[in-house]
C-alpha cells in the first residue's frame, strides 16, 4: 500500500520557517477577485484589500497559502509515509483559525503534522494540522486540510467522522455572485500554487477533466471574501475562522452563487454553480465562518 499509516502517523512535525510583504498580500486579494467588482478602484472597503496603505487588511484564508507562496514548482506532496501520485490528488477539505489578526508583513514558522488518515473505500483522506507562529513565540494561526486520493482505499482502516453542516430553512441573510475571470486560475497559481492541473489542458484531460480546473482554495478565498464583504463590512478582523469542503468543479468562466445566514457566532455559507448545465452544483459544502 502506497500509504503506511503508522509511519505517516508517528512522524515527527515538519517546520518551515517563511516572509510575507504587502505585496504577497495585494496579489493574494487579487487572486481571489478582489478589485474586480466596477467602482472597486474607488470603493474605500474594496480598497482595504487592494492598497498598500495604513488601511491594507489581510483576509484569514492568506495563512493558509503564504508558508508557500513564493514556490513555483508544482507541490510535491513530499509525506511522511505516503508514495501517491499527483494526478490522483484533489484538494479534500480545508479550515483556518486565527487567533489573532494576520499583518501585512512577517515572518512566521510553520510546524506541520499528518494528523489522521481515513479510509473511504475507493479513496484515502489525509489530514494534515499546521500550527504557525511568530518569531516572539505569538500564535498566528492553525490550519487543518485534507486531500482525497483516488484508488488508495480499501485496507479496512476507519471512515472518519462525518463534518455536516446543513443549511437553515429560512431565506439567506445575504447573497453574492462572483464571476471567474478567464484567467482567474493562471493569476491564482502566481500564489505559490502551480499545479498543472489549473494551467496545462494537457494535464488536465489525464486527470479526467475538460480543461484546466480553478484552483479550490481560490474558490475558498472568493467565497470568504464575498460573505466578509456581504456581513462583516469588509473587515476581516471580524473573521476568527473558516472551514469548507470542497464539493465540486469551477472552471474559469463559471458563475459561483454564494448564499449566507448569520447564526450569530458564525455565518453558514451555500457556495454553488449558478447558471448553465451545472447550474446548483455544489463548490463548497459544510461551509462555515466563526467570527473572531
Amino acid at each position: 500500500m502506497p500509504i503506511d499509516t503508522a509511519v505517516a502517523l508517528a512522524a515527527a512535525p515538519r517546520t518551515q520557517a517563511f516572509s510575507w510583504g504587502a505585496s504577497d498580500v495585494l496579489l493574494y486579494h487579487l487572486g481571489i477577485g478582489a478589485g474586480a467588482r466596477p467602482g472597486d478602484n474607488l470603493n474605500a472597503a474594496a480598497l482595504r484589500y487592494t492598497l498598500d496603505d495604513a488601511n491594507l487588511q489581510v483576509l484569514p484564508s492568506f495563512g493558509v497559502v503564504v508558508p508557500t507562496f513564493h514556490d513555483t514548482d508544482p507541490p510535491a506532496l513530499d509525506l511522511p509515509g505516503c508514495d501517491i501520485d499527483l494526478q490522483m490528488v484533489l484538494h479534500g477539505s480545508q479550515e483556518i483559525r486565527v487567533h489573532r489578526p494576520i499583518p501585512t508583513s512577517g515572518t512566521a514558522t510553520l510546524a506541520t503534522r499528518i494528523a489522521e488518515v481515513w479510509d473511504k473505500g475507493k479513496a484515502a483522506v489525509i489530514v494534515q494540522e499546521a500550527e504557525a507562529h511568530d518569531p516572539e513565540g505569538n500564535h498566528l494561526w492553525t490550519v487543518r486540510s485534507s486531500i482525497f486520493v483516488r484508488n488508495e482505499g480499501g485496507w479496512g482502516g476507519e471512515r472518519g467522522p462525518s463534518t455536516k453542516v446543513d443549511l437553515p430553512e429560512r431565506a439567506p441573510d445575504a447573497e453574492a455572485a462572483y464571476d471567474v475571470t478567464p484567467q482567474q486560475a493562471l493569476l491564482y497559481r502566481l500564489c505559490g500554487d502551480r499545479n498543472p492541473l489549473h494551467a496545462d489542458p494537457e494535464f488536465a484531460a489525464g486527470a479526467g477533466f475538460p480543461a484546466p480546473i480553478l484552483h479550490g482554495l481560490c474558490s475558498y478565498g472568493i467565497v470568504l471574501r464575498e460573505v466578509t464583504d456581504a456581513l462583516l463590512d469588509s473587515d476581516a478582523s471580524k473573521v476568527g475562522g473558516f472551514s469548507a469542503r470542497f464539493a465540486g468543479v469551477v472552471f474559469p468562466g463559471d458563475t459561483i452563487q454564494v448564499r449566507a445566514w448569520d447564526e450569530g457566532d458564525r455565518v453558514v455559507i451555500s457556495a454553488t454553480i449558478a447558471g448553465g448545465d451545472r447550474d446548483g452544483s455544489l463548490v463548497l459544502a459544510d461551509c462555515v465562518l466563526t467570527k473572531a
